[in-house]
């Protein structure tokens, strides 16, 4: 879905203190940013925040930090933040294949992923952000018994992921195959695209723990 460009995006992201403009200096060292050693639960591909800002809300003892790719987008989340401020969240504008310049080994302790780009085309596949390209990402950042929880209303998406998980070692449990009738997850938190298109076919739930070494 095109979002609507915003001019004067980054400038206004600046000016909040929960903006992060330089995440490559602070490798290895998010506990202290935070100034405690709650554990890091990142959000690659925040959109307009109401996920991750929810989280963050429910949960002050857990770290949260937002990484979205357009800033126009990820300001949206910094006005829901001018509303109600949180002090356990940061905002970061950066492209996942990066992740590895922004964070530690071990350093993260869960990786949500919500309604990816399904990026249909085979010739794109290493593009989605569970392919072997990007798992090998995460198992660099996560912790031994580090999680994914993966969420996405594409089919094809979906049985991809499986795969892709299966094969790099990834434990799967959890899998949900329509989320919104599952009563094991009364307490799901929708996205804004969730909600928005739930209407139009089921949800798809996957949870993938990283083996301890």
């Amino acid at each position: 879905m095109r979002q609507r460009y915003i001019k004067d995006a980054k400038e206004k992201l600046s000016s909040s203190p929960l903006f992060i403009s330089n995440p490559n200096d602070l490798k290895g060292k998010w506990h202290n940013l935070f100034n405690n050693e709650n554990e890091i639960h990142i959000e690659i591909g925040s959109g307009k925040g109401i996920f991750i800002h929810t989280l963050a809300s429910l949960n002050p003892d857990i770290n949260y930090i937002a990484i979205e790719k357009y800033d126009s987008v990820l300001l949206r989340l910094k006005e829901k933040l001018d509303e109600k401020p949180l002090s356990n969240i940061r905002l970061i504008i950066m492209d996942a294949t990066t992740i590895t310049d922004v964070f530690s080994n071990g350093e993260v302790d869960k990786i949500y992923l919500n309604f990816s780009d399904p990026w249909p085309k085979k010739h794109h596949a290493k593009r989605r952000l569970t392919s072997e390209a990007f798992l090998k990402r995460y198992d660099e950042i996560l912790k031994p018994d580090g999680m994914i929880v993966f969420k996405t209303d594409n089919r094809g998406l979906f049985e991809y992921s499986l795969e892709s998980f299966n094969n790099y070692g990834f434990m799967l449990y959890d899998i949900s195959l329509d989320l919104h009738n599952d009563l094991r997850y009364p307490d799901n938190i929708k996205t804004e695209y969730e909600a928005k298109w739930e209407d139009k076919g089921p949800i798809y739930l996957l949870n993938a723990k990283r083996k301890k070494i």
